[in-house]
């Protein structure tokens, strides 16, 4: 469940809990390019206010002209389709033909939307799943790997916590690589054992491990919403790290480093740790894509979306390299010296 969703959650909570009549709208299906993928929520009060997003925005004006119409307060869970043809693709704004299936439910069931937060509170993943012709709705336990499913009936979406980043090193890279990670709605945890550096971590919102890097990644048991990220450029920690993440599901593994050091460091993994080809093939090293990064805050971006494409299902590697190369990295890490 991503951040927005998590918004649009405690939203419809509040308002439920000040008696506002409200309707949710979740993406089903797309065609064609999207804004938001299948899974996000929006909801829409009986006064016209909003959260969350189905699309752009040209959707969600015509779903507030729909809803203070009338239209949505009789009737129960019902299927809307927008950009079936080519002009309505065109006046909704849907860019290449996109075509979107939003089901609608006018009256969501208020305590099981307070259920279904407190089993995200306490660590669950839960499949929430609405039956459109009865609009009968059940939570269910869910499991990592799970995916939304929709056959036109049925709809069944995955809610849980959010996406965990795990930084190895509380350096200066670090800290814009935490607070960009929290705006995707990543959790992030820091490890860094260097004191001269843990010791003035204070990057709101974060969470410290007091350990050492390879313990740190077995306390978290790595799932595949989870990411790994080694900056300390230094073999003893993030070496420590990077054994146990590339041996976990955790869908992103990556260190900081020059490709000649990366090189190094894979020879090293499969020399002297228990570690296959195939797991030491998973290491995005250099970590980033190659964007021309030159301060901290521009390497972090380029960590980010290579996550991000790495999520999605792209293919991240550019074939020019690394987004950062050696001098690079000298310039923004003050670790860069050690030896790789």
């Amino acid at each position: 469940m991503d951040s927005l969703d998590t918004q649009v959650l405690d939203a419809a909570r509040k308002w439920a809990a000040a008696g506002h009549r409200f309707a949710l709208i979740t993406v089903a299906r797309t065609w064609g390019s999207a804004p938001r993928p299948p899974g996000a929520w929006m909801i829409l009060r009986d006064d016209g206010q909003v959260q969350g997003s189905v699309s752009g925005g040209c959707i969600e004006d015509d779903l507030i002209r729909r809803a203070a119409s009338g239209e949505f307060v009789d009737g129960g869970t019902r299927l809307l389709r927008y950009g079936v043809t080519a002009d309505e693709a065109h006046r909704f704004g849907l860019p290449c033909g996109g075509t979107l299936e939003l089901v609608l439910e006018p009256a969501p069931d208020a305590a099981l939307l307070e259920q279904l937060a407190q089993r995200i509170s306490t660590g669950q993943l839960v499949h929430r799943r609405v039956a459109l012709a009865s609009g009968a709705v059940t939570l269910e336990g869910g499991s990592a790997g799970d995916s939304q499913q929709w056959d036109g009936q049925t709809l069944v979406t995955l809610h849980g916590p959010a996406w965990r980043l795990l930084i190895i090193g509380a350096g200066q890279i670090s800290r814009y690589l935490a607070t960009m990670a929290q705006a995707l709605g990543y959790r992030v945890y820091i490890c860094d054992p260097r004191s001269e550096y843990a010791d003035g971590w204070d990057v709101p919102g974060t969470e410290r491990i007091a350990a050492m890097p390879d313990d740190a990644v077995t306390e978290l048991g790595l799932d595949p919403r989870s990411a790994v990220v080694a900056l300390t450029h230094d073999p003893k920690l993030d070496d420590l790290a990077l054994l146990e993440a590339l041996k976990s599901p955790a869908f992103y593994v990556g260190a900081l480093g020059s490709k000649a050091n990366n090189s190094k460091r894979r020879e090293r993994l499969l020399q002297y740790f228990d570690l296959s080809q195939a797991e030491v093939d998973r290491l995005h090293g250099p970590v980033g894509l190659p964007i021309g990064s030159r301060t901290p805050p521009e390497i972090a971006v380029s960590i980010l979306a290579e996550m991000t494409a790495v999520k999605n299902g792209q293919n991240s590697r550019w074939p020019l390299g690394a987004a950062v190369d050696s001098m690079i990295v000298e310039a923004a890490d003050p670790y860069a010296c050690k030896a790789t």
